[in-house]
């Protein structure tokens, strides 16, 4: 496991048990602006969280032992620490099971690191306080639909006396679908706005995405009214939104 000097720069966990990678993406993030940190298993990734503070977690998919579905759950029932994924070409199902257990974004390997640094950027953008790309960008005002409140500069939805936990991909979601309603929105024109990047073939993120914030904000998520699936065509925030 190493480390950096400590520096104002944000501060990345890279958990990959190849030492090659892990040896790369020190390198070269080091010298895009980024304080990095590695580590080889979940052993030295729980260590490394429990004597840094980390502001993104760069998460191997495929290793040996616990794997990174399970860590990646592990952190998110602890942390809201933005997350991406490093995924094997062709893994599908395992990349969708990683943004349902709460991975903000995910990359395929082999992947050029300029790539990833960039997700890393736009990422930290996304998760930063009143900064979400392509999504909200400089809204201030409270807006409220179907019964909750969510307040942009604190980046929270409330119900009532209950606050909903949204990562920041739900997040850049929910503003997408707010500052859109009653319009049909196709998964490119989500990705985009969400995300701040096109859409792969048959990428499913923001199906997944949905899915997430649909189980959150839906009275029936199996059933859904607020975010409704347009056949061949997208998704449709159904409430009127209102300035709160």
């Amino acid at each position: 496991m190493t480390a950096t000097s400590e520096t104002p720069k944000p501060h990345i966990l890279i958990v990959d048990d190849d030492t090659e990678i892990r040896d790369l993406l020190s390198r070269f993030l080091s010298k895009h602006d980024f304080r990095v940190t590695t580590a080889k298993d979940g052993r030295e990734m729980r260590q490394a969280m429990t004597d840094w503070s980390f502001d993104l977690l760069v998460l191997d998919l495929m290793m040996p032992g616990e794997d990174g579905l399970s860590l990646c759950r592990q952190v998110r029932s602890e942390s809201d620490m933005p997350i991406i994924m490093l995924t094997a070409m062709g893994e599908d199902v395992d990349r969708i099971i990683g943004l349902e257990v709460g991975a903000d974004d995910y990359m395929a390997k082999p992947f050029n690191p300029r790539e990833l640094a960039a997700r890393i950027k736009a990422v930290l953008r996304r998760s930063s306080s009143g900064s979400a790309p392509d999504a909200g960008e400089g809204r201030v005002d409270k807006v409220g639909f179907a019964g909750f409140v969510l307040d942009p500069a604190t980046r929270t939805l409330r119900r009532g006396d209950d606050s909903i936990a949204l990562t920041a991909g739900e997040y850049d979601l929910l503003i997408a679908f707010v500052d859109h309603p009653r319009r049909v929105l196709n998964r490119d024109q989500l990705l985009d706005m969400a995300r701040g990047r096109a859409a792969i073939p048959f990428d499913r993120s923001i199906d997944v995405q949905v899915g997430r914030l649909r189980r959150k904000i839906e009275p029936d998520p199996k059933n859904p009214i607020l975010i409704k699936t347009v056949r061949g065509g997208g998704y449709m925030f159904t409430p009127e939104v209102e300035a709160a």
